[in-house]
């Protein structure tokens, strides 16, 4: 069977089954469309959570990235998930026994203000938008290439998708589905790295594949670095950062990730604090089979992209070649007009180039306008994973496993961070602010009807992708690292915290790395421009800015609070119950 059939037979049975959970989990209360009413087993809720965590950019965009960055690229790797450990400990316990399952409603009643609860509801906006744009992609390029639509339809039939089991189903549908949804993307990631390993190394564990020899005995690793050199490229095992800068970006991802909101509030699906901490154990164990085997998949899917395209005539390449070129994710544009593939240092890496069409061998297609004058390709990194079992010549149904992964990691979190959106405005909104006195059917109605809106924003990014988008995710990490996080763990661990700090701090944050972000990575448009990396602050890239803005942050929080009058008995009492390591007297979340 050819690849796009197994592509629509795999994808299917996937989808019926994600409807069949939507139905058959309908959420009747807020309870259960928050908090999938509070008794999901610690089990299915650490397959939720991994699922939740592991994204399109996870699955996808990841791997890519490392393909190459190389050895530079494990800044994601570490501050990912450090990210998550340090949100299972720090604090997903706390909080759950807090009783509040939005971060804004956290911040909004430990600092006893509305304004404190209106900016955290702000950033969480602004993360959760930011993400489900990314998913949002992830899903059009997946329908694009595998079931052969354009892009904005494919974006469309993952919004119909996320639409009916989060709206029907709310966090209860979503978490069930979630655990379907982990099996899906962990079986389709690992099934062709496990396959590329045997083939290339012999081994069956693609962690050690990475270290392994090859045929001629040579050790895989050495290989590619000899590869990149040849070509102009950096060892890719040598990193290009300085230490500070590594040590910046990851400690910024980490704190970004552990406020990310759509993954605190799973830590409430579960009956007790005890299982919330059991869940966040089993999510890690879950979450590193994938991320251990990125950094083999990254080896294995650059290899064998350099010696399937390398000074290769064009008129020889594989299918595979031809299939992704009309995307546009991969270009080429015979500049010495030899009719091979140069592909040197030189390539487009900060920004999809321009594309014309033109007449080539195989009629017409895009090539790109390269600025380098001797690199001939262009490679978009988000289809390394993708079309990493093509490359490798892998059977059919393997290559339709890994689109159904990849569309099962995208909508996953999608649903997860659509939840979030809609508790900010639903709860966190209008419960808390614009109309206490709602009843709780016309709360869940407010929900659904935020959800509905979330899902026509977020297509809307999907079909039409700002042309920053890599400066706005990263905006989005420096925002939630230098704003909400050191609010919620001074929360958690300083009593003397008051709302004076805690609203000084995060403004504060907000405001340096907006600053930061736009004078260094986007410009201002009309006004300036960005300015190169030789002017950057202490040495630090926008990317690690996150957490010299959170230092601030912490800093002028203390400072401030100690000056302002301390906050009041009730809260300080709360402050000190939530730290006893216990499910007793736990606080209710509603």
């Amino acid at each position: 069977m050819s690849v796009q059939l197994w592509t629509w037979i795999l994808v299917g049975i996937t989808f019926a089954l994600y409807f069949g959970i939507a139905i058959w989990a309908r959420a009747g209360s807020t309870k259960e469309f928050y908090v999938a009413g509070g008794g999901v087993s610690p089990l299915a809720n650490g397959m939720a959570t991994a699922a939740d965590w592991m994204s399109a950019a996870s699955f996808i965009s990841m791997a890519g990235i490392i393909s190459f960055a190389g050895y530079d690229g494990s800044v994601y790797l570490m501050g990912w998930t450090g990210g998550y450990v340090l949100l299972a400990l720090l604090l997903a316990p706390y909080l759950r026994k807090f009783g509040k399952f939005t971060v804004p409603d956290f911040i909004g009643d430990r600092y006893y203000s509305n304004t404190a609860r209106t900016v955290a509801v702000i950033c969480a906006l602004i993360v959760s938008f930011t993400y489900v744009a990314g998913q949002m992609r992830g899903v059009g390029i997946v329908f694009s290439q595998f079931l052969q639509v354009e892009i904005t339809t494919g974006v469309i039939i993952g919004m119909a998708v996320v639409l009916v089991f989060a709206f029907l189903g709310g966090m209860k549908g979503i978490t069930y589905t979630q655990v379907a949804q982990y099996c899906v993307l962990i079986f389709a990631f690992m099934v062709p790295a496990i396959f590329i390993s045997i083939q290339m190394t012999g081994n069956i564990i693609p962690q050690i594949g990475m270290g392994g020899r090859v045929e001629d005995g040579t050790y895989l690793l050495e290989k590619l670095d000899t590869l990149h050199t040849q070509l102009g490229f950096k060892e890719y095992t040598e990193g290009s950062k300085s230490t500070w800068d590594v040590f910046a970006i990851t400690l910024a991802l980490m704190a970004g990730t552990a406020g990310l909101p759509h993954v605190i509030v799973r830590f409430f699906t579960v009956p007790n604090v005890k299982d919330a901490r059991k869940s966040a154990g089993l999510a890690l164990l879950l979450i590193a089979i994938l991320y251990t085997t990125a950094p083999a998949v990254s080896v294995f899917a650059r290899t064998n992209l350099i010696e399937t395209v390398s000074n290769q005539e064009y008129t020889a390449l594989p299918q595979w070649f031809k299939n992704w070129e009309d995307t546009g994710l991969i270009a080429w544009s015979d500049k010495n007009g030899d009719g091979k593939i140069q592909y040197v240092n030189g390539e487009a890496t900060t920004g999809k180039p321009e594309f014309t069409k033109a007449r080539g061998a195989s009629g017409e297609r895009l090539i790109a306008n390269a600025s380098a004058e001797t690199n001939e390709l262009y490679v978009d990194r988000d289809i390394m994973v993708l079309a990493n079992p093509e490359i490798a010549q892998l059977p059919a149904w393997v290559i339709a496993l890994v689109a159904a992964g990849g569309l099962a990691a995208a909508l996953s979190t999608a649903a997860g961070l659509l939840l979030v959106i809609s508790t900010s405005v639903s709860h966190d909104l209008i419960k808390k602010q614009l109309k206490p006195n709602i009843s709780e059917k016309g709360e869940l109605m407010a929900a659904r009807i935020s959800i509905f809106v979330a899902i026509i924003v977020a297509g809307l990014f999907g079909i039409y992708p700002p042309g920053f988008v890599a400066a706005v995710v990263a905006l989005a990490f420096g925002l939630a690292a230098a704003s909400f996080f050191p609010a919620i763990v001074l929360g958690i661990f300083d009593k003397r915290m008051n709302k004076q700090g805690a609203i000084s701090g995060m403004v504060v944050g907000i405001i340096l790395m907006l600053f930061y972000m736009i004078r260094f990575k986007t410009g201002l448009i009309g006004v300036m421009e960005p300015l190169p990396a030789s002017a950057w602050w202490f040495d630090t890239s926008p990317e690690g800015f996150g957490t010299v803005a959170m230092t601030v942050n912490v800093i002028i929080s203390v400072i401030v609070s100690r000056l302002t009058p301390a906050p009041p008995e009730s809260v300080q009492e709360i402050v000190e119950h939530i730290r006893i390591p216990s499910g007793a007297g736990e606080a209710q979340s509603h």
